[in-house]
């Protein structure tokens, strides 16, 4: 009887990361969003050494790993700012942003306007739900 050997996952054809290690990464970045997460962390995660993570990351996501993390934590921002009723500081600090100045200008960078100009903007044309 023939013995199956068993190999650790490898990376995608293209040189990325494969869908089992792209997920694991993905779940324990949104896992922790608000905490401080270094890219080793993610890299040991995936048995991968950091560079090679990295380069693996975004080969396939298109964004580094710390431009995603960004992208997912303004995103997130974004849907507290328009279902919550939190302040821009707890906001910032729920998000993992290490203050409100730094959040309003990573959020101003990402969208082209501060976050209180996009809360306006959001509430203004949000639609009217109407009592029957």
């Amino acid at each position: 009887m023939a013995r199956l050997k068993h190999t650790a996952p490898r990376l995608s054809a293209t040189g990325g990361l494969c869908a089992r290690r792209e997920r694991i990464a993905k779940q324990l970045i949104l896992a922790n969003l608000g905490e401080s997460l270094a890219i080793a962390e993610l890299a040991q995660a995936c048995a991968l050494s950091r560079s090679h993570f990295s380069r693996a990351f975004k080969c396939t996501t298109g964004l580094s790993p710390q431009e995603w993390i960004r992208q997912q934590r303004i995103q997130r921002a974004k849907e507290l700012i328009t279902g919550s009723d939190l302040s821009l500081t707890q906001i910032s600090l729920e998000c993992g942003f290490c203050d409100q100045a730094h959040f309003c200008h990573m959020f101003t960078r990402s969208e082209g306007v501060n976050p209180m100009t996009w809360r306006n903007h959001q509430l203004r044309h949000r639609p009217q739900v109407i009592a029957a």
